[in-house]
């Protein structure tokens, strides 16, 4: 097993948000340092979980599907990566979102 080296120390992680509970992130987020792109509020798998699953959009099928490339955090470690998806915390469970290009802003993703 190898050892993250995350983008953003943890020594450097700010409490931005009121605490909401854990969330998964890829490494292309927290390792590689890419915005989020898409992120989805999934039934929470674990005791204080929000549910929030976040990518950056670049994850190829065989990435995503590889447990190594994601962890678990504080939904506040993600909005340190990425503070545009902070306008989205509290939609329910079942919402998909994608980031409109070049903006920080998301859309809903229609299934």
């Amino acid at each position: 097993m190898t050892t993250k080296k995350f983008k953003i120390d943890g020594k450097d992680i700010k409490q931005l948000i009121q605490p909401i509970g854990g969330c998964m992130a890829t490494d292309k987020i927290t390792v590689d340092g890419e915005l989020v792109d898409f992120m989805y509020r999934d039934t929470p798998d674990f005791k204080h979980d929000s549910g929030w699953r976040f990518l950056s959009g670049t994850e190829s099928q065989e990435y995503a599907d590889n447990a190594d490339n994601w962890a678990i955090y504080d939904v506040n470690t993600i909005v340190n990566y990425d503070s545009s998806i902070v306008d989205y915390l509290d939609l329910p469970i079942g919402t998909e979102l994608e980031r409109i290009k070049g903006t920080n802003k998301f859309r809903t993703v229609e299934s």
